[in-house]
C-alpha cells in the first residue's frame, strides 16, 4: 500500500520537477527549438537547471524502479 502511494508521488513529483527545470531554461534562454528537438545535444543549462532536472529524472526511475519492485512482489 506505501510503496504504490510513494511510486505515485515519485513518478507524477519527478516528472513535475523535470518540466519545472525545463521552464526554467527557457525562461532564461527562450530556446524552445532545443526544448522540442531533446534528442540534439543543444541545451546548455546552468548548474541549478541540471541538477533540478537530474533530481526529477532520478525520481521518475525511482518511481517506476517502485513499480517493478511491487510487480515482482504481488
Amino acid at each position: 500500500m506505501y510503496l504504490a502511494i510513494l511510486e505515485q508521488f515519485l513518478f507524477w513529483g519527478g516528472l513535475l520537477v523535470f518540466l519545472i527545470s525545463l521552464a526554467i531554461y527557457a525562461g532564461r534562454t527562450k530556446d524552445y527549438k532545443s526544448l522540442v528537438e531533446f534528442w540534439k545535444p543543444t541545451m546548455l543549462m546552468t548548474k541549478r537547471e541540471f541538477n533540478v532536472n537530474r533530481v526529477g529524472l532520478t525520481m521518475m526511475i525511482g518511481g517506476v524502479a517502485i513499480r517493478l519492485i511491487n510487480f515482482i512482489i504481488h
